[in-house]
């Protein structure tokens, strides 16, 4: 069943009566505290619903008649409620906005289409009445991919596609499926592995992000390695826009000119909302192995990571953690608790194996048919061994396997003290890994500190590799930091900047598979160049010569 929002958090994450990772654990504040330089963290609690005044819906009597009209009033919804969910993506960013009830960007209406035509009826209605639509499913962004602003418009709507969330067909003999593009993605691997397939895109927002959203996105999974990103088994499927439906149909390769479904993902809704598509899945794995290995440094882990992925061994999943990010979450877990035997156990191990006390951790995955894990796991383990790489067991790995989507319920409550967490990510060639990784941390560690609310406060910078391929692999950076109050927005934009000229000055994207959205549009033109930035235009001239969809976004 799709996820009713109601029982989520508008200004936070995930589910309302979801549990506090850091409840009944009042040792941990002290810990962080001392982690970032400050003597004690405040209470920041954010505004309740009832608290926030949103303003009067800007849609004219006519606009608001004519919508009604051409989808039905069950359709258009208004509440204060609706449009607050609707009015910000789950960025740390975003959450900053909602947390202290600045909605100025809350869409005027959310409107819920139910057809590919329905929705055409809707942009062409936009066009009409020069009214910003924003589509919105999940609404996972953590990029400002689904701000509600009107832009240069008079009002705006979100267009919300999450009535749209049929499994159509299943091609069984082709190895696709064809799905309306509002479905979560709970509920089509449900729908899928009851037939015997999945499609194995398994983002850290899968529960709440939906299989359009992956497309527009351009997104990665979990287990991209072995499933693929979103443009990899994206076959085809079907485009709204204000000229009609654009379909693109579902071939396994052509050379009839440029591959044009290349714009679709990635496109963010600027070009047009898609409503349906069809992908390559893959049949349930009959077997999976997720174990836990410790490297001495993080330059051996990222080694192996390379010769594995250039060997062509068939794994799923590959994650490395630099020793900062290890080190944090094993101390954050253990908190408050005794030391046991087995910690001293553990250091003795550490010691022994020559890992010093901050190694750095290394999950990899398998899934495939029997003989196919076999095969990976002892070609891999190879590899790791040359690499210095040794084995923790498969305890560790099961442990993130199972928790590997409940990493955001982390931020609620951190916020609610006072601190700050916010990610980012980005991609290089296997060369400039480590001198990527050096630039970016170092220039948020020294933008942390210079935004800082007191002096010698200090920020926690963590990063692990979270995709990998033959030529590179990419970055993704987790970073805590204590919360200058009065300014947390202009703090935040001082950290995001000084990161985002780091990514660009060191040769990586400003984006691996989070997107664009508002946050990275102002370093897009450095990567794509002038002449790219033109074609794009072009393309949104072409598609929405009106500009009402997601104004702001991907293309300035």
């Amino acid at each position: 069943m799709p996820v009713d929002r109601k029982d989520t958090r508008w200004n936070g994450w995930g589910w309302t009566k979801a549990h506090n990772p850091v409840e009944g654990r009042e040792a941990a504040w002290a810990w962080i505290a001392n982690a970032l330089g400050v003597a004690e963290l405040p209470l920041t609690p954010a505004m309740k619903l009832e608290d926030v005044k949103l303003r009067p819906s800007r849609l004219s009597t006519p606009a608001r008649e004519a919508l009604v009209a051409g989808v039905g009033g069950d359709a258009v919804l208004e509440s204060a409620f609706e449009r607050a969910a609707h009015a910000r993506g789950k960025s740390y960013h975003d959450l900053l906005h909602l947390r202290a009830g600045k909605l100025d960007d809350a869409p005027d209406a959310v409107v819920y289409p139910s057809s590919a035509d329905e929705t055409v009826r809707i942009l062409q209605w936009a066009e009409e009445f020069k009214i910003a639509v924003i589509p919105f499913a999940g609404g996972s962004s953590v990029v400002g991919g689904v701000t509600g602003s009107a832009g240069a418009f008079g009002a705006s709507i979100a267009l919300d596609l999450t009535e749209m969330n049929k499994l159509i067909s299943v091609d069984a003999e082709s190895m696709t499926a064809t799905a309306e593009a509002g479905i979560y993605g709970v509920d089509l691997e449900a729908a899928l592995g009851a037939q015997g397939f999945k499609l194995g895109h398994h983002p850290q927002s899968f529960e709440f992000s939906t299989l359009g959203g992956w497309i527009a996105a351009r997104g990665a999974g979990q287990q991209s390695n072995g499933y693929g990103r979103a443009e990899k088994w994206f076959a085809g499927g079907e485009v709204a826009t204000s000229k009609g439906v654009w379909r693109l149909p579902a071939l396994p390769a052509s050379a009839a000119g440029p591959d044009l479904r290349a714009l679709v993902a990635g496109s963010e809704g600027a070009f047009g909302v898609i409503t349906q598509a069809t992908f390559r899945i893959h049949a349930l794995p009959a077997a999976q192995d997720y174990a836990a290995f410790l490297f001495p440094d993080f330059a051996s882990g990222a080694n192996a990571i390379r010769q594995v992925v250039q060997a062509e061994i068939p794994i799923a999943s590959m994650r490395l953690s630099d020793a900062d990010e290890t080190y944090f979450f094993q101390a954050f877990g253990k908190v408050g608790q005794e030391p046991t035997w087995k910690d001293g156990l553990q250091a003795r191990f550490l010691s022994l194996m020559g890992l010093g006390e901050k190694p750095c951790a290394l999950i990899m995955g398998l899934e495939g048919n029997t003989a196919k894990v076999a095969f990976a796991r002892k070609a891999a383990r190879s590899i790791i061994r040359v690499n210095r790489g040794v084995s923790v067991g498969r305890g560790p790995a099961q442990r993130w396997y199972q928790g590997r989507f409940h990493g955001p319920y982390l931020r609620d409550p951190l916020m609610d003290r006072g601190v700050g967490i916010d990610t980012l990510e980005t991609a290089t060639t296997w060369s400039n890994v480590e001198n990527l990784r050096d630039t970016v941390r170092t220039a948020i560690d020294k933008a942390i500190r210079a935004s800082a609310p007191t002096n010698g406060a200090q920020g926690v910078v963590m990063a692990h590799i979270s995709h990998s391929y033959p030529d590179g692999a990419s970055l993704y950076f987790t970073f805590l930091f204590p919360r200058d109050v009065a300014n947390d927005i202009a703090q935040w934009r001082t950290i995001k900047t000084a990161a985002s000229e780091a990514i660009v000055r060191a040769g990586g994207t400003i984006s691996h598979h989070h997107g664009v959205g508002e946050d990275h549009v102002g370093w897009l033109e450095a990567e794509k160049g002038a002449i790219g930035m033109g074609l794009l235009r072009a393309v949104k001239r072409e598609l929405d010569p009106a500009g009402v969809l997601n104004p702001g976004k991907l293309v300035p």
